[in-house]
């Protein structure tokens, strides 16, 4: 298979809300084995519905093209009916949960079998607000759905502490009340206090984001590692925190690196 191979997409409901879907992409000729690995994507926008899985259609279908099944996961955000936590957290672990059916499913409705796809390496990968919900539902799933394995998880420029972030507007929204009226909430969305789980969590961030600051990552990874989470920080210079979208960008290349596809 050519490292850019045309790609299909369809559309997948994994519950009865309007935002409870995701856009599947998968090479249109089938699966190379050695390519083949499925990748969750969780896109960002400070869990606002100003935002939607569009933004990483580019970074999708650039995956796909290289041989990968990505399932680009939208859930309900701050703005709309049941958005806000913790229903958004929800969303995500049914999103991903959703790889152990109506994925499978719809590769067989399309011709293709699952089979010829590795559910026991999959990577998923968050961007900003989408890295908070990536490394807090792997470890609330222990890293494992029903019939998959979750071996990675890449937190690209995440909001990794909700605690030490609480007085932010959007994480306010987020949990829709003050940190001094509900501090439990606020800790048990944090992956900054999640509890260790059998997966590589790889946070990569550019030195020149000005909006998430590289030190919370690095905060993270050394927490993380000091508590026997296996972790590891990547910074790459010169890029700022929408880098990540763009496929073309050295931070996007890091992502598909550390993916392996």
């Amino acid at each position: 298979m050519s490292r850019r191979c045309p790609v299909r997409r369809v559309k997948i409901e994994y519950g009865d809300e309007p935002s409870q879907f995701g856009h599947l992409y998968f090479p249109r000729e089938g699966f190379d084995p050695e390519h083949a690995r499925v990748v969750v994507l969780i896109h960002g926008g400070s869990w606002s519905a100003e935002y939607s899985l569009t933004i990483q259609t580019a970074v999708a279908r650039e995956m796909s093209g290289r041989g990968a099944l990505v399932w680009n996961i939208e859930y309900r955000r701050v703005g709309e009916p049941g958005g806000g936590w913790p229903e958004t957290g929800r969303d995500v672990l049914d999103a991903i949960r959703a790889l152990d059916g109506p994925v499978r499913d719809a590769l067989s409705e399309q011709g293709l079998d699952p089979a010829g796809v590795d559910f026991s390496t999959v990577g998923v990968v968050g961007h900003s607000a989408g890295g908070h919900l990536a490394v807090w539902a792997v470890g609330q799933l222990g890293a494992r759905t029903a019939t998959t394995r979750i071996t990675t998880v890449v937190a690209e420029a995440a909001v990794l502490d909700t605690v030490s972030g609480a007085d932010k507007p959007a994480l306010r929204a987020l949990m829709g009340r003050p940190f001094g009226e509900s501090p439990r909430r606020y800790r048990e969305a944090s992956p900054m206090l999640a509890p260790v789980f059998d997966a590589h969590v790889v946070a990569i961030h550019g030195d020149a984001d000005d909006l998430v600051p590289l030190e919370s990552s690095r905060r993270y990874v050394e927490d993380a590692v000091a508590r026997g989470q296996s972790a590891e920080l990547i910074v790459v210079p010169g890029e700022g925190h929408e880098a990540f979208v763009d496929p073309r960008s050295a931070c996007a290349r890091q992502t598909v690196r550390v993916l392996g596809i």
